[in-house]
């Protein structure tokens, strides 16, 4: 799991089980359930580190399609609905991307 040793894998397994169903799907109770809201700002910069597959910088759509596949390999990808959601959430300068701080205050939301 690319988040070990930040994130208790009991509670990514409950944030994904959580969301399994197609459009069910909701940031912030995943980074609630996962763990993440309440990690330092570190280690949510490791975890953007980690979304952000191209090390552009930026988190970009197809990324965030794939976004729970960061935490398990076996995840599903978002539907178009939840990545578009998803990214209107979080691009908060309107650039179609999301940058660490828009992630961090995304998280944190």
């Amino acid at each position: 799991m690319a988040f070990a040793g930040v994130l208790n894998d009991a509670e990514v397994k409950a944030a994904l089980d959580g969301c399994a169903a197609a459009d069910s799907f909701d940031y912030k109770k995943f980074f609630k359930t996962c763990g993440l809201a309440s990690k330092s700002s570190d280690e949510v910069k490791k975890a953007f580190a980690i979304i952000d597959q191209d090390n552009s910088g930026f988190i970009e759509e197809e990324e965030l399609k794939l976004f729970l596949q960061n935490f398990s390999a076996g995840a599903r990808a978002l539907t178009d609905k939840e990545t578009k959601t998803f990214l209107s959430a979080g691009d908060s300068d309107g650039d179609g991307k999301i940058g660490v701080d828009e992630f961090a205050a995304l998280v944190k939301a």
